[in-house]
């Protein structure tokens, strides 16, 4: 799968949702992420909360588009705290799935491994609490959602490619290597007898845009696209001898970016930003790093799919300019080239992986 996750796609008019996904078609993306969001209290989303969601659900399978939807807390002082509010989430998790009966898949949660998404990281002796608690999350929403359909892909984790393992640090964070560690070990501990998930999401975004994702990190706790055989290895050690599959896993690469510049004709079309704006490169750039992207996953034997964190830029310039389409939904001159990178690659032409 060649996907894209992008919320602005959800459009509460249809006519604008159905346009959204027919760009989103001709970039060359065969799946799209959508957002549902939990907060504490809630075992049912609210019916216009699914509106966007809905309409894109309608035009997706019309245009054989794959829809997976991320159920989530949104910022870490939404964490489900406990075994009732787990619970909760899980049930919004099944009555999200039911409402949207088309859905692929979901995915349970984003980037747990981040005090942003998360809290409380770690616990006063400094032990992993979020891994322990993040799995009787992902366990109760495995449940919820396979008995609404057996058949619904469970997609856990959206890990984050990085973390600092520093329960007192200004930015208390796990390590994706630890938090798989711990993960596992939490698994093991609850004695469980059926599997966690049907699928590992990771978000294997590079430390800047101007990195090519071909570069891996062997001495260190990141895990971005180069780094596979780190990934499968922790999953093996993580699941073996369990229910839950690990070196078999499925693989998805559910968030990964390259910003651009914004060209100073364009600038109109953005809000100022409020923060230092990160390092960005040239469309051309992009679309190379990209054409690479598609190129490592598509020779990693576990993975399934590469996700595009957008089709649209952000408008705001603090957010992520790592779309197809600048803000104003004209094309990037990187269009054309992700195009042929994509078609190359379902039609065996973009790499022969290594032989």
């Amino acid at each position: 799968m060649v996907g894209v996750v992008d919320d602005s796609i959800g459009q509460q008019d249809p006519v604008s949702a159905r346009a959204a996904v027919d760009v989103s078609r001709r970039a060359g993306f065969d799946a799209v992420v959508l957002t549902a969001g939990w907060a504490p209290g809630l075992t049912a989303p609210p019916a216009e909360s699914l509106r966007g969601i809905h309409n894109v659900a309608s035009v997706a399978r019309q245009k054989h588009l794959r829809l997976f939807v991320v159920v989530w807390n949104g910022s870490g002082r939404n964490t489900p705290q406990g075994p009732a509010q787990r619970e909760q989430f899980a049930q919004f998790a099944a009555a999200v799935a039911r409402k949207v009966p088309s859905a692929y898949g979901v995915i349970v949660g984003n980037e747990p491994n981040l005090n942003t998404f998360w809290l409380p990281q770690f616990g006063p002796d400094g032990q992993d609490v979020a891994a322990r608690a993040y799995e009787d999350l992902l366990a109760r929403s495995y449940d919820a959602l396979k008995d609404v359909r057996p058949g619904l892909r469970v997609i856990g984790v959206g890990l984050s490619p990085r973390g600092a393992d520093r329960p007192h640090g200004i930015r208390p964070t796990h390590s994706p290597t630890a938090f798989i560690r711990d993960l596992g070990a939490a698994y093991r501990a609850s004695g469980r007898q059926r599997p966690l998930m049907d699928s590992f999401a990771i978000h294997p975004y590079m430390l800047s845009s101007a990195v090519p994702p071909t570069v891996a990190h062997p001495r260190t706790t990141q895990i971005t696209l180069a780094d596979y055989p780190k990934l499968v290895t922790l999953l093996d050690e993580a699941f073996r001898g369990t229910p839950q599959r690990g070196r078999t896993l499925p693989i998805l690469y559910t968030e990964f970016g390259v910003q651009t510049r914004v060209p100073q004709s364009k600038l109109a079309s953005y809000e100022s930003a409020t923060a230092t704006e990160p390092v960005r490169v040239s469309p051309e750039r992009q679309a190379a790093y990209y054409r690479k992207a598609l190129a490592l996953a598509y020779c990693q034997p576990t993975v399934k799919g590469l996700f595009i964190f957008h089709t649209f830029d952000e408008i705001r310039l603090d957010g992520w300019q790592s779309g197809l389409y600048y803000a104003d939904h004209t094309p990037k001159p990187s269009l054309t080239l992700f195009r042929k990178a994509v078609a190359d690659l379902r039609h065996g032409k973009l790499t022969s992986c290594g032989r």
